[in-house]
């Protein structure tokens, strides 16, 4: 499994974990889930403990979980941070996507 957190995109994490009430236990989960313009969006939020099945990684000190039926959609996945006049918000390259949406946050998997 190939997962990788820009600088930016670490540094984003850390201040959602920061400022939305995060603690010591806190973690970033990562899933796939059907939705979007493009059939399937990544969901990504703050939670305080793993799910059943949930993979933990670490991404250079930041707790990960991943949901476990999503690694597939995942694997290879570079995770970076935009900020802009447009846009602040984590990006997704996709390496198992046929197309992405406009707004970079869902896509159409590779058949």
């Amino acid at each position: 499994m190939e997962l990788t957190f820009t600088p930016k995109a670490e540094r984003f994490i850390q201040r959602m974990i920061t400022f939305g009430g995060g603690n010591a236990s806190s973690a970033f989960r990562l899933a796939v889930k059907p939705g979007g313009c493009s059939g399937l969006s990544y969901d990504f939020r703050i939670v305080e403990a793993a799910e059943p099945g949930d993979v933990a990684i670490t991404s250079n000190g930041i707790p990960v979980l991943l949901e476990q039926k999503s690694i597939p959609f995942l694997n290879g996945v570079v995770v970076d941070c935009e900020d802009s006049l447009m846009n602040t918000g984590l990006v997704f390259t996709n390496p198992n996507a046929a197309a992405s949406c406009g707004c970079g946050t869902s896509f159409t998997p590779k058949e």
